[in-house]
């Protein structure tokens, strides 16, 4: 589709959505501690209609200008307090509310809550916590409020809400998550700055950012994701900002457990278990998880588990602190990549019995969050990684040849050692009559990785141990690395509200990065029977400093209650990593010039609500990737094809992203009654165009950038009665490119190709009673067969086939 059709569909959006009236109301009140005429100073006071959040005064008053008329959802919350949720309509007189500390002991609580919605999506306020997401396009994704496989992670369900992502699948079990989008290889989610609870969690930040931990969906409260613009405050990563923000403490119970037991077909089996609550200022939650499955495809067993604890203490009324850990272990059989002769003859078929990888990945983290005054807070955390993965197999370039227990096999280990500090000061303040937030922050990162790659045993069992060269290996090099990084990093961001209608978000981000690798590398030489003639060994050091600053501005302006315009411009610039700088791949070739890159993005949209009823965004975006990375195919001296990892050139990619979502039966409700039916429905289609505008490269300059779909479009409905729901999701991408030159394939290797499109249903039922509820998924309901990726080297190499059709049963327990 060409440019001029984007922008007759986004004009005919803004007139759709163009404003009907001018808000004019004012929301004024007093916030006082229950039981005593003491005002709560700082207390925050959210109006869903402006996704903004206001402070009380040093008398506990606040005021909220800029209103539509009727009726109007008001959350008020303050540190050591329980929060209080309730519906006012406008106009109307100043009033009082109180808030109940959460050390005191009541005998009922009384809540006007706002009707609850069964959108599985919504979206970032201006200020939280101590982050500024004004006039940036972000996604919040509620698991809670979706009918899904959450057993699974099945990342088609649990982000189909998302417009423009690009999934790998590489798992039926949810292990690891692969996304991508605008144009951004997918692979391990390498592309997005991955957090749990605003932590890193991935290999290392800068040079090896690899997420091989998912956290259970079951124990994530909200999926946060900003795009492009989350540069400035998250890492300059172009892909943006990926939050998995964890439950926490029942603030509300001493003990509250929740037990969930899931089985499914090919020997599939998922016990979550999680324990929460408060006692006195010290609020904790913890989980287990154990799961285990054997996969679609023969040899695709898997077997891991997952802990996790989290205790905060309330040290006084202004100060809480925190630490949490997490351990995630598993081991995994991998069946190994196919041809696309293969593929077509057999999806199913794997003639890889002794591949296997292995995770151990330990994050550590304390936390503090300090209220200086009621319009100041702090936040600091430590954060740590100690984890290892490991991979194991026979992987030779033509992946049809037949394995035995004679060949030897290619092992890879790596060791991650990574520490770091971040801080963080939010303000709000006024000046010259008008409001403002100014955000400043740093943080220091250090990471170690050792990685060493070389021969392992014959055999078929998960042995992770290094042997001497064997004439039958798939490589004949192997290599001991040591990454030593470290990085320095100072931002800000500052909003500015110009009028109650119209703000402007200026940021900058100075960076610091320093890189070194120290090693050997030993290549065998062998004669053409696969005799070892001599072994040679080659001492590198390499040591790469820079630092630079990226900047970026963002505007939004609503012109009335529950809509919004917004845009924004930021700088990007992504490391290469570790796997660039060396890794023997027979596979992949790495040019030993390659360059960062650079670049930057952009958003233009318009977004909004109706309470209860609707909710869309739809916006344009454009990601000009200069120096991008990409790869191409080549041949070697005995003319097999391999895949050569170089800066191809740099891309221009530009689309219209789109959402929307419709509860179709709310209207007809009266407010009062509850809804025994529901019905809703939701759609978000991207239309993509990525070209590479130049490169020095034959063959590329023109063509399509890799893994960019021109058309993603992703439509469900969720329906219900009473406490019983049930969903459908569908799921359809158009072709892509694994290469820079878009070949249509590589014959024998089968890692470079098209992807061809493919489209998937999935379906679930969830019924709910009291402490009870069950549930039922079938994932690729219409049995489609496809893939979504063709993989270099583990787990492949090779066409990854996507899994068939599924069941699975979930009973889960809440006491």
């Amino acid at each position: 589709m060409r440019l001029p059709v984007y922008k007759a569909l986004l004009l005919f959006g803004l007139a759709l959505l163009a404003p009907a009236a001018w808000a004019q109301e004012t929301l004024r009140g007093r916030v006082q501690i229950a039981g005593r005429d003491q005002p709560v100073v700082g207390a925050e006071v959210y109006v869903a209609s402006l996704s903004r959040v206001v402070l009380t005064d040093s008398a506990g008053r606040f005021e909220v200008t800029g209103l539509a008329a009727g009726p109007q959802q008001v959350r008020v919350s303050a540190l050591g307090y329980l929060p209080l949720q309730l519906e006012v309509r406008l106009p109307a007189d100043g009033f009082g509310l109180e808030l109940t500390p959460r050390d005191q002991t009541t005998l009922k609580e009384v809540v006007v809550a706002a009707p609850q919605t069964t959108f599985g999506q919504t979206r970032l306020r201006e200020v939280e916590g101590t982050a500024i997401f004004a006039a940036k396009k972000s996604e919040v994704i509620v698991p809670e409020n979706l009918v899904a496989n959450l057993a699974t992670n099945n990342p088609r369900q649990v982000y189909a809400r998302v417009p423009g992502l690009n999934i790998w699948e590489s798992d039926a079990g949810g292990l690891q998550l692969s996304i991508g989008g605008r144009g951004l290889e997918p692979n391990r989610t390498t592309n997005f700055n991955v957090r749990q609870n605003n932590y890193d969690i991935s290999a290392d930040a800068l040079g090896y950012p690899e997420s091989y931990y998912t956290p259970p969906t079951e124990a994530v409260k909200r999926i946060q994701l900003v795009r492009g613009a989350a540069s400035l405050q998250y890492g300059t990563q172009f892909g943006g900002l990926l939050n998995f923000e964890l439950r926490g403490p029942d603030p509300d119970r001493k003990a509250a457990v929740t037990s969930r037991q899931t089985v499914g077909s090919y020997g599939f089996f998922n016990s979550f278990n999680s324990v929460a609550g408060t006692v006195g200022k010290l609020g904790y939650y913890a989980y287990a998880q154990y799961k285990r499955g054997d996969g679609w495809r023969p040899n695709s067993h898997f077997d891991s588990k997952t802990a996790y604890a989290d205790l905060r203490y309330q040290a006084t009324e202004n100060l809480r602190v925190g630490a949490q850990v997490t351990h995630m272990d598993y081991l995994a059989q991998q069946p190994g990549g196919l041809t696309d002769r293969q593929f077509l003859q057999n999806p199913r078929q794997s003639n890889r019995e002794r591949n296997w990888f292995a995770v151990d990945w330990n994050l550590f983290n304390v936390s503090a969050d300090w209220k200086l005054n009621a319009r100041a807070n702090v936040n600091v955390i430590g954060f740590g990684i100690v984890a290892s993965r490991q991979s194991l197999g026979y992987r030779p370039n033509q992946v049809d040849r037949p394995d035995n227990d004679a060949n030897g096999r290619d092992l890879i280990d790596g060791d991650f050692r990574n520490y770091g500090l971040e801080a963080r000061f939010l303000n709000r303040y006024q000046m010259a009559g008008k409001d403002g937030v100014l955000l400043v922050g740093t943080r220091l990162y250090r990471g170690n990785t050792h990685s060493q790659q070389g021969f392992g045993p014959a055999g078929r069992g998960a042995d992770f141990r290094f042997v001497a060269a064997d004439r039958f290996a798939s490589t004949k090099n192997s290599s001991d690395y040591r990454f030593p990084n470290s990085n320095v990093a100072f931002f800000a961001e500052n909003i500015f509200y110009l009028t109650d209608k119209l703000s402007v978000t200026p940021g900058v981000r100075y960076e610091f990065i320093r890189t070194r690798a120290e090693g050997v590398l030993n290549v065998v030489d062998s004669d053409l029977a696969g005799n070892i003639l001599q072994t040679r060994t080659q001492n590198e050091a390499r040591v790469n400093s820079r630092g630079f600053v990226l900047g970026g501005l963002g505007v939004s302006f609503k012109p009335r209650e529950q809509l919004e315009f917004y845009g924004n411009i930021s700088q990007n610039y992504r490391s290469i990593t570790f796997s660039d700088m060396q890794i023997v791949n027979p596979s992949s070739v790495i040019d030993p010039n390659l360059q960062d890159e650079r670049g930057y993005s952009a958003d233009l949209g318009v977004r909004g609500e109706k309470t209860g009823v609707l909710t869309y965004d739809v916006s344009v975006f454009a990601l000009n990737y200069g120096n991008r990375i990409g790869e191409i195919q080549d041949f070697d001296g005995f003319n097999n094809v391999f895949r050569y990892r170089l800066n191809a050139g740099r891309a221009l990619i530009v689309g219209v992203e789109s959402y929307a979502e419709v509860e179709l039966l709310r209207p007809t409700a009266p407010p009062a009654e509850p809804r025994r039916w529901q019905l809703s429905a939701f759609s978000n289609v991207a239309l993509i165009r990525g070209r590479y505008v130049q490169s020095f490269l034959a063959g590329v300059e023109g063509k399509r950038v890799e893994f960019v779909p021109d058309v993603n479009f992703k439509a469900g409905t969720r329906a219900g009665y009473g406490p019983l729901k049930a969903s459908l999701q569908f799921l359809y991408l158009s072709d892509q490119y694994s290469d820079a030159t878009n070949a249509v394939s590589s014959g024998a290797s089968a890692v470079i190709g098209r992807i061809p499109a493919y489209q998937v249903l999935d379906a679930s039922l969830s019924w709910e009673r009291r402490w009870l509820k069950l549930e039922a998924s079938v994932n690729n309901l219409a049995d489609a067969r496809y893939f979504t990726r063709r993989a270099t080297a583990y787990p492949g190499p090779g066409i990854l086939p996507s899994d068939g059709r599924s069941y699975f049963l979930t009973v889960g327990v809440k006491l």
